[in-house]
């Protein structure tokens, strides 16, 4: 497969799920200590990789949990943050600013600080009160982060006799990072073809729903967006009939992620009608991939976590097609902004 090390990247996301009887510790010992409520705050795209375990928690437990975009908080703050609260931050680079001012604001409020970073030793990593390192860079992180944060969202329901097969959905993603390697070798005769398709257009539509959803966003914004310069308008499936479906035409590209979730038919929707209109209609469907020993209840969790690793394989032949390397930024390194 075209710049992919299977061992490197094995290794990476046995070490996130490596970190899951570190991460259910550290919540027993939170929540026995009156934690009340869970923040995510992160910064930028890597915040949307919360987004999935933040919303299982907002729909299968009674804990509290509030998303919230670091460069806002610090302005509006919320009744909501306080000593009892855990705000969660994701950082690869351990760096970025609008996190750190966020931390900083929600120490004042007495929020108590965990961070999952790359590397321990990073401002992020150095401010929390608790912090889960795990070596990755940007063609690893999303898995990364994934993971850890639905180890921390099973980890509250856990401890709050939530959920009643925890260990048994631990032990199912303890055995995910060969199956994602699997589904990359799967899908990497696809990913060279379709870049190669799409290599210059300039406009997709994403769309997607339920947990797979923040990714459909992620790939849109963080990817096509940043390290393409391509345009996206990313469209949950439940508003692309309240205006986006009168934009289509033959020619108009959209992408649709289609999870195993119990938002899947919001995704068939959208596929029965975009189908009748364009040429242009990609489909990405988790339920192709085998994912051996993951049952249909860890399949609907992963579904983002699954897509994360294939839509790499598609990132790394833009790149090759496109002859447009993923690290270039126009604007970046320009100055404060």
């Amino acid at each position: 497969m075209l710049n992919f090390d299977p061992t490197h990247y094995r290794s990476v996301q046995q070490g996130a799920v490596a970190l899951a009887e570190p991460i259910r510790e550290a919540v027993a010992h939170l929540l026995d200590d009156g934690a009340t409520n869970i923040f995510f705050m992160g910064a930028g795209g890597v915040n949307f990789l919360m987004l999935p375990a933040a919303r299982l928690l907002q729909t299968r437990s009674t804990f509290p949990a509030h998303i919230e975009m670091s460069a806002e908080i610090v302005g509006t703050g919320s009744v909501h943050l306080g000593p009892g609260s855990i705000a969660v931050f994701p950082s690869v680079s351990g760096t970025t600013k609008e996190a750190i001012a966020a931390i900083e604001f929600a120490k004042q409020q007495g929020a108590t600080i965990l961070s999952l970073t790359a590397k321990p030793d990073t401002p992020i990593a150095r401010l929390a009160d608790v912090n889960f390192a795990n070596e990755c860079a940007d063609p690893t992180s999303s898995e990364n982060f994934y993971l850890q944060s639905l180890l921390l969202a099973l980890a509250v329901m856990h401890q709050r006799g939530e959920i009643d097969d925890y260990h048994e959905v631990v032990a199912q993603l303890q055995a995910l990072p060969e199956q994602l390697v699997a589904a990359k070798r799967q899908f990497e005769p696809r990913a060279a073809a379709l870049a190669d398709e799409i290599k210059d257009e300039q406009h997709h539509i994403m769309v997607s729903a339920g947990g797979s959803w923040y990714e459909a966003a992620y790939y849109g914004m963080c990817i096509l967006e940043e390290m393409q310069w391509i345009w996206t308008r990313p469209v949950h499936a439940s508003d692309f009939f309240h205006g986006t479906l009168e934009l289509l035409e033959e020619d108009t590209s959209v992408f649709l992620f289609k999870g195993e979730d119990e938002q899947r038919p919001l995704t068939d929707r959208v596929e029965r009608f975009a189908q009748t209109v364009t040429r242009r209609l990609r489909v990405l469907d988790a339920a192709d991939f085998e994912l051996a020993g993951i049952s249909p209840r860890v399949r609907a969790l992963v579904s983002p976590v699954l897509f994360a690793a294939v839509l790499e394989r598609l990132s790394t032949h833009l790149e090759r097609a496109r002859d447009h390397d993923l690290t270039i930024r126009r604007y970046y390194k320009k100055g404060d902004f």
